[in-house]
């Protein structure tokens, strides 16, 4: 027996410490490694030459102080020191491009394998997933996850790391060159700027959450409202609608206001330990200088270091608070991610090999929540180029079928097989491969007509899709458009009638050419006449293939060679339609109602000369 079940994820912002989402991340930076380690060589050299500019910038003042009347001196020795000072200069800015340029393609393509491989993904989770995931709040989960790793590994590489090692090699000075109160005074306020920084942050943190998980529902509302236009229109719901966005805004609007309360006071704590660490090496250096111990060149090399670390250190803050909320967003991303699939190829799955075709359902039960059975021991054969027709009252689990042949779900006991095969025990990529549906509801690509039909086949020709665009009634309607086969479908379609849309449904099918056809209500938004016209067709592509027709219109089932009608999850009859009217059953009246309804439909005219 197989069981499915939902795959939740723990709740958003439990899904991984930051340290997890980092070694999740590491693998696809290391795949660059020889770009990494020559980057970070580039970054320590610039960051050596930045750090050399105050001692030799010490060096010219000192030059300058001690013979302030030998005019030699004074143009000589400063002027090849003022050749190294711009040598520094320009080695630093030099190297820090150089890193920048190696490093682009680490980020960039850091970014692009961790973006396929959540969409890869996401294709690839069950069909159950996908019903119930919210398109708008998800889709902004993913996007503000992939710009964030690019700005992550930009603040870590080019402003966090640079940072702390100019902070370890003016430190390193500080204690080789002057008494323990320099060096003590930049350690001691770096700690408590790191502190103060880490606690006021960890708290934002909590409100950037809050924030994000307001911003992704704002924007699912709006989404849903879009992708529902008609339906908000027809019962005339903008108010309501825009109610119910203006709700979630405002809960946004709330969180973004604390967060940014939160932080003007971790900026102004910051500016506040920095200003009195500043104040007191200067203070010091003031003091050295007047007591002899240090000379004018000194004060100048430590405000130098100061100054040079001033704008770095106060930026320091606001970069880990933006880290912070950069791994808070990829740890949303990298959650989507730790969905496990519900429908999984078993280890060692091999391709389907279709023979005849024959499929067969043997004690199928099924139910897409454990507490409602749908199936309840549904057993046929369709042999291989066959018609099988199934209906059935709304409810009975007719379209439930086509889902399991998919194996957009399996089944909770019994089996499905196809020519003797388990379609549980191959790979779900051969499987599909072997049918082709035409699905109840049809949803097209946001894309030209010409671009919907040939999904059923990429890279098929023009004269292809024309012959099936024909075959499925819709060719004169497509060359009635200025456009032709380039029209423009719109968002899910929205462009064509539902009838239209499933002729294209159809035409993709029959491009498919596959050796099992399922036909799910394929008809069922047509007008007769075109329904009568694509039945042919039907019948055509049916020739020598295993056929499966859904069908609550009874009118498209009388050719099959057999029809199973069922009731409650079950085959409460079968036969041809001949023997289902014999009998008199559940069948008979329902090709009777279905015929008193038709009757009812046709225009006094036609009644009266009936």
């Amino acid at each position: 027996m197989r069981h499915h079940r939902s795959s939740e994820p723990p709740p958003p912002g439990t899904v991984q410490a930051p340290r997890a989402v980092l070694a999740s991340l590491l693998p696809y930076l290391w795949h660059y490694r020889a770009r990494v380690l020559l980057a970070l060589g580039m970054l320590v050299a610039a960051k050596l030459a930045n750090v050399g500019v105050p001692i030799v910038l010490k060096d010219i003042v000192d030059a300058l102080s001690l013979a302030p009347g030998d005019t030699r001196a004074a143009l000589v020795v400063p002027g090849a020191l003022l050749l190294a000072y711009g040598a520094l200069r320009l080695s630093a800015s030099a190297f820090t491009e150089l890193r920048e340029l190696v490093f682009s393609r680490v980020t960039q393509g850091a970014v692009r394998r961790i973006a396929l491989e959540v969409f890869d993904h996401l294709m690839a989770l069950s069909l159950r997933y996908h019903l119930e995931r919210q398109t708008g709040g998800m889709s902004r989960d993913i996007e503000r996850g992939t710009r964030s790793i690019s700005s992550l590994v930009s603040y870590t590489l080019y402003s966090i790391l640079p940072t702390l090692v100019e902070m370890a090699l003016v430190i390193g000075i500080l204690v080789v060159r002057y008494d323990w109160w320099f060096s003590g005074i930049a350690i001691v306020a770096l700690a408590v700027y790191i502190v103060f920084t880490i606690t006021v942050t960890e708290w934002r943190t909590g409100l950037r959450r809050t924030m994000n998980e307001q911003d992704s529902r704002a924007n699912q509302r709006a989404v849903d409202a879009l992708l529902n236009y008609e339906t908000v229109k027809i019962f005339g719901n903008e108010a309501f609608e825009s109610a119910r966005y203006d709700d979630n805004l405002q809960r946004w609007m709330d969180a973004a206001v604390k967060s940014q309360n939160s932080l003007s006071l971790l900026n102004l704590g910051q500016s506040l330990i920095i200003a009195t660490a500043v104040t007191l090496l200067v203070w010091r250096s003031t003091v050295g200088v007047v007591a002899g111990s240090m000379n004018l060149g000194d004060l100048v090399m430590v405000n130098a270091f100061m100054l040079q670390l001033y704008a770095p250190l106060n930026f320091l803050g606001v970069l880990y608070r933006e880290i912070r909320q950069a791994l808070t967003d990829i740890e949303r991303m990298f959650g989507i991610m730790q969905r496990h699939r519900d429908v999984a190829d078993a280890p060692g799955a091999a391709a389907l090999r279709v023979r005849a075709g024959t499929v067969r359902f043997d004690d199928v039960h099924f139910g897409y929540i454990p507490q409602r059975a749908v199936l309840k021991g549904l057993s046929f054969e369709v042999e291989g180029g066959r018609t099988l027709a199934i209906v059935g009252p709304s409810g009975a689990g007719k379209s439930t079928l086509s889902r399991l042949l998919l194996r957009f779900y399996d089944v909770d006991s019994g089996s499905i097989r196809i020519d003797g095969q388990d379609i549980a025990s191959v790979t779900q990529s051969s499987l599909r491969a072997a049918l082709g549906i035409v699905p109840q509801d049809t949803v097209l690509f946001n894309d030209t007509i010409g671009y919907n039909i040939a999904y059923g086949r990429p890279g098929a020709t023009q004269q292809d899709i024309e012959q099936v665009a024909r075959a499925a009634q819709i060719h004169d309607f497509i060359m009635r458009q200025p456009t032709g086969y380039a029209t423009q479908v719109g968002e899910r379609g929205l462009k064509l009638s539902g009838g239209e849309k499933q002729r294209v449904a159809i035409a993709r099918a029959l491009l498919k050419n596959p050796p099992i056809l399922v036909f799910d209500e394929a008809t069922s938004q047509l007008d007769s006449a075109n329904e009568r016209a694509i039945q042919a067709e039907i019948r055509l592509a049916a020739r020598d293939r295993t056929t499966l027709i859904i069908a609550h219109r009874l009118s498209t089932v009388v050719d099959a060679h057999q029809i199973l009608v069922l009731d409650d999850g079950r085959i409460a009859e079968r036969g041809t339609h001949a023997e289902l009217l014999a009998q008199g059953g559940l069948y008979a009246r329902m090709w009777q109602l279905q015929q008193q309804r038709a009757a009812a439909e046709l225009p006094p005219e036609l009644l009266r000369l009936a």
